[in-house]
């Protein structure tokens, strides 16, 4: 289950919500096993220059090699900046988390 988190200035004026729903669907192109990705989105109102920074994370796998990252990384900048409105400065970063890392779904019935 990946993870993306949207950092940026509010001056940017994104949709987070479809930005993130974007994400989900490039990495699942990429890797259709990957699972629904659990995103979170931080914009503020003080800032330093427009920016937009985002962090991806997935679980080590042994196909996840260089060339996938790769890969990725481009697709996941070429979506992100296309939904883009103005000039910001921008930041990717990915992730891998190793096996010692748990995530799962909880749920609750009544």
């Amino acid at each position: 289950m990946p993870h993306a988190e949207l950092s940026y200035s509010s001056d940017l004026g994104v949709d987070a919500g479809e930005m993130l729903a974007v994400i989900e669907a490039t990495i699942q192109r990429h890797d259709a096993g990957s699972g629904e990705c659990k995103g979170r989105a931080y914009p503020t109102d003080f800032f330093h220059h427009s920016h937009m920074v985002v962090a991806l994370s997935l679980l080590e796998k042994p196909h996840r090699d260089e060339a996938f990252t790769t890969a990725l990384m481009a697709d996941v900048e070429r979506v992100i900046k296309s939904a883009l409105p103005k000039s910001c400065f921008f930041s990717l970063e990915l992730n891998y988390n190793s096996g010692a890392y748990v995530t799962n779904k909880h749920e609750v019935f009544t």
